[in-house]
Protein backbone atom coordinates (compact mmCIF):
# COMPACT_ATOMS: atom_id res chain seq x y z
CA UNK A 1 0.00 0.00 0.00
CA UNK A 2 1.45 3.56 -0.80
CA UNK A 3 2.07 5.35 2.34
CA UNK A 4 0.25 8.86 1.93
CA UNK A 5 2.54 11.93 0.79
CA UNK A 6 3.05 15.25 3.34
CA UNK A 7 1.89 18.05 1.99
CA UNK A 8 5.09 20.74 2.06
CA UNK A 9 2.93 24.20 1.10
CA UNK A 10 -0.13 25.21 -0.53
CA UNK A 11 -0.88 24.78 -4.13
CA UNK A 12 -0.71 27.42 -6.23
CA UNK A 13 -4.54 27.64 -6.79
CA UNK A 14 -4.23 27.93 -2.58
CA UNK A 15 -1.70 30.78 -2.72
CA UNK A 16 -3.93 32.71 -5.51
CA UNK A 17 -7.12 32.41 -2.66
CA UNK A 18 -4.99 33.60 0.50
CA UNK A 19 -3.79 36.54 -1.82
CA UNK A 20 -6.72 37.37 -2.74
CA UNK A 21 -7.99 37.85 0.66
CA UNK A 22 -4.82 39.10 1.55
CA UNK A 23 -5.19 42.10 -0.94
CA UNK A 24 -8.60 42.85 0.30
CA UNK A 25 -7.71 43.34 3.41
CA UNK A 26 -4.93 45.67 2.50
CA UNK A 27 -7.44 47.67 0.83
CA UNK A 28 -9.65 47.85 3.83
CA UNK A 29 -6.36 48.31 6.20
CA UNK A 30 -5.28 51.00 4.12
CA UNK A 31 -8.58 53.05 4.06
CA UNK A 32 -8.88 53.22 7.73
CA UNK A 33 -4.93 54.18 8.00
CA UNK A 34 -5.93 56.81 5.62
CA UNK A 35 -8.76 58.23 8.00
CA UNK A 36 -6.85 57.85 11.22
CA UNK A 37 -4.22 60.11 9.02
CA UNK A 38 -6.76 62.67 8.44
CA UNK A 39 -8.35 62.73 11.47
CA UNK A 40 -5.06 63.36 12.89
CA UNK A 41 -4.57 66.34 10.45
CA UNK A 42 -8.10 67.99 11.07
CA UNK A 43 -7.38 71.01 13.52
CA UNK A 44 -9.64 71.39 16.11
CA UNK A 45 -12.29 73.70 15.21
CA UNK A 46 -13.89 74.08 18.23
CA UNK A 47 -12.18 76.35 19.84
CA UNK A 48 -11.66 76.85 24.15
CA UNK A 49 -11.22 80.46 23.81
CA UNK A 50 -14.56 81.73 25.01
CA UNK A 51 -13.85 79.38 28.26
CA UNK A 52 -12.36 79.28 31.28
CA UNK A 53 -9.04 78.44 31.56
CA UNK A 54 -9.67 75.57 34.01
CA UNK A 55 -12.57 73.86 31.07
CA UNK A 56 -10.19 75.44 28.32
CA UNK A 57 -7.13 73.05 30.34
CA UNK A 58 -9.00 70.32 30.35
CA UNK A 59 -10.39 70.11 26.62
CA UNK A 60 -7.10 70.83 25.80
CA UNK A 61 -5.79 67.20 28.01
CA UNK A 62 -8.87 65.21 26.37
CA UNK A 63 -7.98 66.36 22.54
CA UNK A 64 -4.31 65.26 23.43
CA UNK A 65 -5.16 62.07 24.92
CA UNK A 66 -7.86 61.69 21.52
CA UNK A 67 -5.02 62.14 19.18
CA UNK A 68 -2.26 59.86 20.49
CA UNK A 69 -4.96 57.77 20.97
CA UNK A 70 -5.24 57.77 17.31
CA UNK A 71 -1.84 57.78 16.83
CA UNK A 72 -1.25 54.62 18.01
CA UNK A 73 -4.40 53.04 16.28
CA UNK A 74 -2.42 54.50 13.04
CA UNK A 75 0.88 52.79 13.87
CA UNK A 76 -0.79 49.64 14.52
CA UNK A 77 -2.74 49.91 11.39
CA UNK A 78 0.44 50.81 9.56
CA UNK A 79 2.53 47.39 11.43
CA UNK A 80 -1.04 45.56 10.34
CA UNK A 81 -0.85 46.50 6.56
CA UNK A 82 3.30 45.62 6.40
CA UNK A 83 2.72 42.50 7.87
CA UNK A 84 0.13 41.88 5.41
CA UNK A 85 2.42 42.67 2.78
CA UNK A 86 4.71 40.15 3.52
CA UNK A 87 2.47 37.35 4.01
CA UNK A 88 2.20 38.73 0.04
CA UNK A 89 5.81 38.21 -0.17
CA UNK A 90 5.74 34.46 1.31
CA UNK A 91 3.10 33.47 -0.88
CA UNK A 92 5.41 35.06 -3.92
CA UNK A 93 8.09 32.79 -2.64
CA UNK A 94 5.76 30.06 -1.88
CA UNK A 95 6.07 29.68 1.49
CA UNK A 96 3.19 30.94 2.96
CA UNK A 97 1.11 29.09 5.69
CA UNK A 98 4.51 27.13 6.54
CA UNK A 99 5.06 27.93 10.54
CA UNK A 100 8.21 29.73 11.25
CA UNK A 101 8.71 27.41 14.49
CA UNK A 102 7.58 23.94 13.29
CA UNK A 103 8.24 23.87 9.29
CA UNK A 104 4.76 22.07 8.99
CA UNK A 105 2.01 23.87 7.52
CA UNK A 106 -0.44 26.02 8.98
CA UNK A 107 -4.06 24.76 9.15
CA UNK A 108 -6.20 26.66 6.08
CA UNK A 109 -8.79 28.10 8.48
CA UNK A 110 -6.24 29.88 10.83
CA UNK A 111 -4.80 31.24 7.55
CA UNK A 112 -8.19 32.67 6.79
CA UNK A 113 -8.85 34.52 10.18
CA UNK A 114 -5.28 35.66 10.49
CA UNK A 115 -3.63 35.60 7.44
CA UNK A 116 -0.76 37.17 8.32
CA UNK A 117 0.29 34.30 10.55
CA UNK A 118 3.65 32.69 10.55
CA UNK A 119 3.09 30.19 13.17
CA UNK A 120 0.66 27.40 13.74
CA UNK A 121 -1.49 27.07 16.74
CA UNK A 122 0.75 24.61 18.37
CA UNK A 123 3.39 26.96 18.36
CA UNK A 124 1.77 29.80 19.00
CA UNK A 125 0.61 28.03 22.21
CA UNK A 126 3.85 26.93 23.14
CA UNK A 127 4.86 30.24 23.47
CA UNK A 128 2.97 31.24 26.60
Amino acid sequence: MKEATKKTRYSDAELEEFKAVIEQKITIAKEELNTLAASLNVSNTNGTDDTGVKHQAMEDGAATLEREFTNQLAVRQRRFIDQLEMALVRIGNKTYGVCRETGNLIRKERLMAVPHTTLSMTAKLKQY
